[in-house]
């Protein structure tokens, strides 16, 4: 008889946006994907969570937002620092043309689609 494997814990994602409600958004979304979700409202705090553990799969970032660095150099930063970490960046002003991300991430134009970013999560970081 098979016995379950309950070592498997949720991947975790690390959703950094500014805005409550499309916060709160993205973090139904990456529960819908079966993965586990922390929140920071700007790059300073989603830095501070960064070095204070070692489980964040992938971030999600917005770009535009308040503080010592937008969506862009907050990824960049991340891809220096921790390499193995996936990166998800969107933003409903900027298109993908006008902008450079680090090499493995993806960019995504708001609205975002819900399907369409679960499949993304998975895809990058494995199913739950």
């Amino acid at each position: 008889m098979m016995v379950p494997d309950h070592s498997a814990v949720p991947a975790v994602v690390l959703i950094v946006e500014d805005e409550m409600l499309l916060r709160m958004r993205a973090v139904d979304m990456v529960e819908d994907a079966g993965f586990t979700s922390v929140e920071a409202v700007d790059a300073d705090q989603a830095v501070a969570i960064l070095e204070s553990r070692s489980d964040i799969a992938l971030l999600f970032t917005d770009i535009q937002m308040p503080g010592s660095m937008d969506g862009i150099k907050l990824a960049h930063a991340v891809h220096e620092r921790w390499p193995p970490i996936k990166i998800i960046l969107v933003s409903g002003q900027l298109k993908l043309a006008t902008i450079v991300i680090p090499a493995d991430s993806r960019f995504f134009g708001k609205p975002l689609e819900a399907g369409e970013m679960i499949d993304e999560m998975q895809n990058m970081i494995g199913h739950a």
